[in-house]
């Protein structure tokens, strides 16, 4: 395998990790800075307050993108061995 062969594999990984994690951290931080101008509007300082809806929020977009996350991933797993069977 090639210097050239091990960046490009690398370099795919990372995307699919970025495509994978970026809907994730997004609402995640919107849902936090929502509860933040809440927190700061009502002066309630509780660290449940922020940590529930964040879980519940994570996982209902868990639930709905898991399809489009596995197609991703079986994308990226096909072409991984596809590119070992080439360099075999």
């Amino acid at each position: 395998m090639s210097e050239q062969a091990i960046v490009d594999v690398l370099r795919a990984a990372f995307i699919v990790a970025m495509k994978l994690s970026a809907p994730l951290l997004l609402v995640s931080l919107g849902v936090g800075l929502i509860i933040s101008v809440f927190q700061a509007a009502t002066q309630i300082h509780e660290q449940t307050l922020t940590f529930v809806p964040k879980l519940i929020v994570i996982g209902i977009i868990l639930i709905l993108l898991a399809p489009w996350m596995m197609t991703v991933m079986k994308e990226y797993v096909i072409s991984t061995f596809q590119n070992i069977l080439n360099f075999m």
